[in-house]
Order: C-alpha cells, then structure tokens, then sequence
C-alpha cells in the first residue's frame, strides 16, 4: 500500500506529459476516475463503478464537434427527414420562383445590361455593342440586332453573364422573358437547398436546417433575385457555396486531428508543443474555387475572401488549442495558415483570371489589343517568344481594363431615386424598386372589373418581419458567440460583416457612392442564420421535456408561422402580379418604401 501513491503520481505525470495543456487537463481528470477505479480505491460502498474509458478519438471527437454533431443522424427517422424535408422546403422554394417567371415581359432594372450582355456573349464571345434603345424590339423577340464588329465596355467580370446566358441557351434562346431568369431562378432554389443542409450541419438539428431552408425560401430579396437577371444572385450563391465547403473543411480537418493525435497518444508518444500536419484540404481548395468565381461574378466578392481565410485561420487555432496543442495559435499559423494562403489566394486568383478566358481568345473583345495598339511594350527582362509576347499584351491590356473599372466603380455618384444608404441596409429602410406600372380596369393586366386601378410591382425588399428580427438579433447574437465562444454565431456574423460593413466606406460622410439595399441578397443567408442561431441556443439551453424548451419551440414556431404569412402578403410586389391600388399602397408600410 505504501507504493500505490507513488504509482498514480507516476500514471498522472505520463498523461500529463504526453496530453499538454486543455485537452490534456481534461484527460488527465478522467484518468484519475479510471485509475481509481481500476485499483479498487473507487467506487465506495453503494456507488455504481465508473463506466470504462472511451478510446482517445472518441473522445477527442466530442471535444472537438460536440455530442450533438456525432449524433446527427443517426436515427433512420433524422436521416428521413434530412432528405425529405429539404426536398419539400426546396419545392416550396421552387415553387415561389418558378411560377410565371416571365413576368413581367419587360427587362426590368439592370436586367438591361446582363441579360442582353450575357445574351451576346453567348453569341459572339464578347459582350456587344447594342444600338440605341434596343429594349423595344428585344422584348419583342428582336434579340439580334446587337453590333457584331463593336464591343460595348462593361464594368463587371464575366461570370455572372455567362451563367444567365446558360441559362437562356439551354432555354432555347433570348425571345422569352423566363429565358433570361432561369438561370436565377435554379441558382435560387439550389441556394435554399445549400441553406438546409449547412444549417443541419453548424447546428447538428435537421429541424434547425429545415427552418433556416424555409426562411430563405420565403424571403422577399431571396425570391425577387432569383426572379430577375441580375448580378448579386450568383454572387451570393458562390459565397454560400465557399461558406457551405468551408464548414465541410472545419468538420473534416477536425476529424482528421482526432484521427492524427489519437494515434500519436495511442502509440505512448506526446503531442509536444506543435500537432500534427493534416494533409491536403480538399474542401478548403473547393472553397477558393468558389470565392475565385464569386469574384468572377463581382468584385465584392474579395471582402468574402478576405474574411473567409481569417474565418477558417481562426477555426483551425481553436482546434488545435482544443485537441492539447501547446502553442496553438503558433502552429496554427505555421502549419494551417501558411498552406491555406498559399493554397487558396492563388486559386482564387488563377480561378478569376480564368473565368476571362473568352476575352483573352476573342480578338474584338473590349480593350484586347489595347496594348498593341498603344505601342505599350514588355520590358526587356521579359522572354522574347511570340507567345510570351503575346500572353504580356493580352496581360497588360486586361489590366489596363481593370484600372478602367476600378475608376469607374470608385467614381460612380450619380443620382438615383432609389440610392441608400447602408446603415438602412439592414432594417430594408429604402427597398429599390425594379420595377411598378399602374393601370386601369380593363388596361394591361387589371381585370375589366376591377373595382379601381391597379398596381403590378417587382421590389427588391426583404421580409420586413425577418430583417427586422434579423436587426435585433445581430447584437444579441455577437454578444452570446463572445460569452459562449461560440463558432456558429461567430461564423454567421463574418458573413453578415463581409456582405455589408464594406460599404460603409462609399457612403456618406466617408463617400458618396451610389449604392442600393439591394446588395444584402449577399448576405441574407447569414442574416437568416443569425437568427437560426438564436433558435439554436434557446433550444439547447433547455431541458428536454422542461416548460421553457416547450415555450422556446412554441415561440419559434409562431415566429416561422408570422414570417411565412407575411410573405404570402408580400409576395405579389415581389413577382408583378397585378393587385389593386390600395392593396399595394397598404403594403408601403414605411414612406421610404415608395
């Protein structure tokens, strides 16, 4: 008896040694209950004999996901509803996208510039020059009297076009009004899929992903892009998309910590001061060819990038830190960091530059001899072949473009009717407005019966209940992922940052760029997780069967029950559908509106 003390002191220093700091503290306590137990000094008289260790993966697993994500799906039934409720939320979706598409049979808003740009890049390969006032005959069905020797210069990267000229190709071509929207609205509704099944995955509830699916499908800015030509559509689906391969990287490079350290300890070695290296990360690569083509679509895409790489920086240090690092934050750097940014900034470089390869192979493309022309030579470093002559002159005249387009963006202030500013962004405090016709009974769409006028409306405003909690719930929910250290707050919040403080900087007092309320499609998403996130935490706050989990899921359900209705309310000045006057002027809620 007199040796067992120096043997559990010696037991305890080995775990000590080879598990440091947070996690080994965590194993080191339950290793003292298993030791004891093992000896015989525990249990006493009349307690239960403490249950066997669980291997050092598992347990590693569970510090690292948490209980509730390694029990997510499990069940046949979770795993039935995870399928069948995002295929019914995504009908839902689909089904509020895709009726009437066509109207109405007009270009409305910037639908003059991307659908008829994407239209004769699909044609030609660049994106043509169109006589004046064109619109006329192209609603008409007149989709060819583009100027096929004169490009026309654009102020946007390509990707964005391309795909709405996918979509109209695919349709068979540019004579009908859904033609030029397809492609949003299947962009739109695989978005609402991508909601569901990240959502199930931060907050390990099928439940959760099912309302955070259906909120999205039901939003005002989420259903009026994905029911026009516009731009930001595809710029915020390849952010959901990098944000989507993003949570699959954390999950994955976990596990494969888990997997790594597990080994290391099982083999009787320590982790020391640095873990171990974890591979190529393929979801993280998926990600910055996502980021690459948001940026392709827009360059507001590079404040994602930004904040995206410090996002999973970020996540890798608390793993580390988690699985008993000793200098994480250090490791971190060195061995996730580094290779992140050599690995996903060139990617998303290489990615953008290639999502320009028709105006590199196409000779009367915009600018593309402008260095030819110019007499503006290589250096004399530079090779002396014909092809790395001609890569340098395509190189330079494409950055002698992008200089034109960065003045253009940097310089544009002209007025507009609908301009706003961002602070408002968030509580949809000036909508704009795509498009509004009123008629008379018997007039275009109004019913020859119609009791007075009528009003058909395509405005770009969010569901005033959903921003409106949304606005509420942004400091709520900065407050808890700081107090709790929460990632899924946390990650949320860089998108809703990333989308939105940026423009800040273009407005007054700082600038006095021309903006408009309806760039938060990017960040709706996030805007919709924030307050997912919230749900989450009242739930898993909570007892199971206890009165305030009951009085939590009842409050949620009232509030999902309240947004949809107000949807269903809104939804005719989202999609055109001819309403009486008065209805549409009830709808105005606040003056800003109209």
């Amino acid at each position: 008896m007199s040796q067992q003390p120096d043997a559990t002191g010696a037991h305890f220093a080995a775990t000590e040694q080879a598990l440091p700091g947070t996690y080994g503290a965590h194993m080191r306590r339950e290793a003292v209950a298993g030791h004891m137990t093992r000896t015989g000094s525990f249990p006493a008289v009349g307690q239960r004999a403490a249950e066997p260790e669980p291997p050092v993966r598992d347990r590693l697993l569970r510090d690292l996901l948490g209980e509730r994500r390694l029990a997510l799906g499990r069940t046949v039934s979770d795993r039935f509803w995870g399928v069948l409720g995002a295929l019914v939320v995504t009908a839902i979706a689909a089904g509020a996208r895709l009726w009437e598409l066509g109207r109405p049979g007009k270009l409305v808003f910037d639908e003059t510039y991307y659908v008829k740009e994407g239209w004769s890049l699909a044609s030609l390969g660049f994106e043509a020059a169109w006589p004046d006032k064109p619109n006329p005959a192209f609603e008409a069905g007149d989709v060819s009297s583009y100027k096929t020797d004169e490009a026309e210069y654009v102020v946007h990267p390509p990707v964005g076009k391309w795909m709405i000229a996918i979509g109209m190709r695919l349709m068979g071509g540019a004579q009908d009004p859904m033609h030029w929207r397809i492609a949003s609205a299947v962009i739109g509704i695989l978005a609402v899929l991508l909601m569901v099944r990240i959502a199930r995955r931060m907050f390990s509830s099928t439940m959760l992903g099912l309302v955070a699916g259906l909120l999205l499908a039901v939003d005002g800015e989420a259903i009026v892009h994905s029911r026009t030509g516009l731009l930001d559509q595809f710029l915020m689906f390849w952010v959901l998309v990098a944000f989507g391969c993003l949570v699959l990287d954390r999950e994955w490079a976990r596990r494969r910590l888990a997997d790594r350290v597990a080994q290391i300890v099982d083999a009787g070695g320590a982790i020391g001061k640095y873990g171990p290296r974890l591979g190529f990360r393929g979801w993280r690569f998926a990600a910055a060819v996502s980021l690459g083509l948001a940026c392709g679509v827009k360059w507001s895409g590079l404040y994602f990038v930004a904040a995206f790489c410090v996002l999973t920086v970020v996540w890798d240090m608390t793993a580390r830190r988690t699985a008993g690092v000793e200098r994480w934050w250090e490791d971190a750097l060195v061995v996730d960091a580094v290779p992140a940014a050599l690995i996903m900034l060139p990617t998303v470089l290489a990615v953008y530059i290639a999502s320009w390869s028709a105006w590199f192979a196409h000779p009367k493309s915009y600018l593309r001899n402008w260095a030819e022309v110019n007499g503006v030579a290589p250096p004399t470093w530079w090779p002396d072949w014909s092809w790395a002559q001609g890569a340098w002159e395509a190189g330079r005249s494409l950055w002698e473009y992008h200089h034109m387009m960065w003045d253009f963006h940097t310089g544009l202030d002209s007025d507009h009717n609908y301009a706003s500013h961002p602070l408002g962004w968030i509580v949809q405090w000036r909508p704009t407005s795509f498009y509004w016709d009123k008629y008379a009974p018997g007039q275009g769409p109004c019913p020859a019966d119609a009791v007075g006028d009528c009003a058909t409306a395509v405005t770009s405003l969010g569901n005033p209940l959903l921003w409106w909690l949304g606005a509420v719930a942004i400091p709520i929910v900065l407050v808890l992922a700081i107090r709790f250290r929460d990632w899924r707050g946390a990650a949320a919040l860089t998108g809703i940052a990333a989308g939105w403080l940026p423009w800040f900087q273009y407005s007054w007092p700082l600038a006095d760029r021309t903006i408009f309320t309806f760039y938060t499609i990017v960040f709706t998403p996030f805007v919709i997780l924030t307050l997912v996130y919230l749900l989450a935490m009242g739930i898993e706050r909570t007892s199971r069967r206890s009165g305030d989990r009951r009085i939590v899921c009842w409050l949620a359900a009232v509030v999902v029950v309240l947004i949809v209705g107000v949807s269903v309310l809104y939804y005719p000045i989202w999609t055109a559908m001819p309403v009486p006057y008065d209805y549409w002027q009830r709808l105005m809620v606040l003056p800003s509106w109209i």
